[in-house]
């Protein structure tokens, strides 16, 4: 307590000694301008009305109204000398406060200058009712001294209503009149102004452009969220090259990138699909380790997934995850379709599933879905199944198309007890095999030549899909001429048009040909061919000759049986 007041009480001292000075004379150019100034406050340490002194025992200690009251201590009749006499005793017994203090307002602070409101009022409305060409020329008549205060004051209040242009070229000729006028605290103003506009100009941002780097050339004038403002100003423009020229100028202006540098320059770049000058900023973040967040890391890796660079698009993925940067999600589930897509690395998507654990895996459908029609279109079917068990018994919960990939797969290697049994797996899990399931493993087992089974589970199928797909019929159809077992493909037919679907030029096609070339049973064939042309089908020609010339030969072969 008796620190804080022994250094009060100097400043106290300090202020009032300061106050007793004369002012100084005023200047010939300033009294044309301007009113005087009124008096300068006390420093932002002290209140207008100082409060009284405690004594030792805490209270206000008053001085003495009369010379006669003085105690007889020995204490100064004077109440300045008395009070001259406790501040000494005070910054001896602790000069160590009262140092600092009078360190920290030794030097003026900007916060403490006292703006003249009724220039700074004159000035905002000279840039208010001039056009923007003119507004140079006007504040040049009006012979201004600006400061840094005093354009503060003024760019602040006129950023409601003014042009970010017209703030432009107020800091511009602040700046000619006082360079010390054109601070960071100013410039970042005025660039807020433009990049907050509803419709940002293209030649203010130029222009602003233009004097950013003309400012960089003194250090400490421009910093890194400014030139990112000026980044995100360009990409909104699409103006992908002179986003790249200022974020190659970082370091020119004695700044340093931070994650959102590299993040606006890469997304600058790919607005042009200028993919390489993308990629090459994107080295130099992933080599600097300064990566922006996990969203917008996401942004980035889902940008060259889309340009086809997928193992690029990993390796950003990888960098950040090693800086503690997760991306979200989605970009996540982006990055491993994309990766499961090529056959080259399918294998880094399935890596890549580990990625997902408790709460992310009911979001991870896809992803698995993804690397599971990946690796069984490679014939990677084991891992296929590994992956899908996995889901069955962890989650995320399997769907039919998930089940039908390795259905599928094993059906065309001809594994179909594993794909049956797969089926039943579906059912067990509550999901309700569909036709197309149905017909895969049909087609399994009719290009084995089991055709029992295939037509075993055709009537499994009726139980379940009143109305099946035609490709289910043709799939038997063809099966049985396969086998050449014509009379059961001829009811196949026949049942396929009982359960209302009437066949079409493929299943005609396909029996016709069977009969002529196999059974050289032309008379079927032409029955066929006359039911077809019923149901307003017309054969191809070559198919048609088929039917001729088979019944020709037959002919031949009697008249030759008859000759001998």
């Amino acid at each position: 307590m008796w620190r804080r007041s022994g250094a009060r009480a100097l400043l106290l001292l300090r202020s009032s000694i300061r106050r007793t000075l004369p002012p100084p004379p005023p200047s010939p150019l300033r009294a044309l301008t301007r009113a005087p100034p009124p008096p300068r406050p006390l420093s932002r340490f002290l209140s207008s009305s100082p409060e009284p002194l405690p004594d030792a025992a805490g209270g206000a200690a008053s001085a003495p109204s009369d010379p006669a009251d003085a105690g007889e201590d020995g204490l100064a009749s004077d109440p300045t000398e008395a009070g001259e006499d406790n501040l000494a005793s005070l910054w001896e017994e602790d000069a160590g406060d009262a140092d600092d203090v009078f360190a920290a307002d030794a030097s003026p602070d900007p916060a403490d200058a006292v703006v003249d409101e009724v220039l700074a009022a004159r000035v905002r409305a000279v840039v208010e009712s001039t056009p923007e060409d003119q507004i140079p020329s006007a504040l040049a008549d009006m012979v201004v001294d600006f400061n840094e205060p005093l354009l503060a004051a003024i760019l602040v209040s006129a950023a409601e209503s003014c042009s970010g242009k017209k703030l432009l070229l107020l800091f511009k000729s602040a700046g000619k009149n006082n360079p010390a006028a054109k601070s960071l605290a100013n410039l970042e103003i005025v660039v807020d102004k433009i990049a907050d506009s509803d419709g940002i100009d293209k030649m203010d941002v130029y222009l602003l452009w233009d004097l950013v780097k003309e400012m960089g050339a003194v250090p400490g004038s421009v910093n890194t969220q400014v030139l990112n403002k000026l980044l995100a100003m360009f990409w909104k423009l699409e103006k992908s090259k002179a986003a790249l020229e200022a974020f190659d100028m970082f370091s020119e202006l004695g700044c340093a990138p931070d994650g959102d540098s590299y993040y606006l320059a890469i997304q600058a770049a790919g607005r042009k699909s200028m993919v390489d000058a993308a990629w090459r900023v994107c080295e130099g973040m992933v080599g600097s380790g300064c990566f922006p967040d996990g969203e917008k890391v996401g942004d980035i890796v889902t940008f060259f997934c889309k340009k086809k660079k997928v193992k690029e698009a990993h390796s950003v993925y990888m960098a950040a995850k090693e800086k503690k940067v997760q991306a979200l999600t989605s970009a996540l589930t982006f990055l491993v379709s994309a990766l499961a897509r090529n056959d080259e690395t399918i294998n880094t998507a399935l890596e890549l599933l580990e990625e997902y654990q408790g709460e992310s895996l009911k979001d991870a459908g896809q992803s698995y879905a993804a690397v599971i029609h990946g690796l069984c279109k490679t014939n990677n079917v084991e891992d296929a199944k590994k992956v899908l068990t996995r889901m069955v018994n962890l989650g995320p919960a399997p769907g039919s198309a998930v089940f039908n990939f390795v259905i599928t797969a094993l059906s065309k290697n001809g594994e179909m007890e594993d794909a049956k049994g797969l089926m039943r797996v579906m059912e067990n899990q509550g999901i309700c095999p569909d036709i197309y399931t149905y017909s895969v493993i049909m087609g399994g087992y009719a290009k084995g030549g089991m055709m029992d089974e295939a037509h075993a589970l055709l009537r499994d199928a009726k139980k379940i899909h009143p109305r099946l797909s035609r490709v289910t019929y043709h799939t038997l159809i063809r099966g049985y001429c396969k086998m050449e077992e014509f009379e059961k493909a001829l009811e196949c037919l026949k049942e396929m048009k009982e359960d209302g679907m009437e066949p079409n030029m493929d299943e005609y096609n396909k029996l016709i040909q069977s009969l002529c070339l196999k059974a050289l049973d032309w008379r079927t064939a032409e029955n066929l061919l006359k039911e077809m042309e019923d149901g307003g089908l017309c054969l191809k020609g070559t198919t048609r000759s088929l039917i001729a010339a088979v019944k020709e030969l037959e002919m031949d072969e009697l008249q030759e049986g008859i000759m001998h």
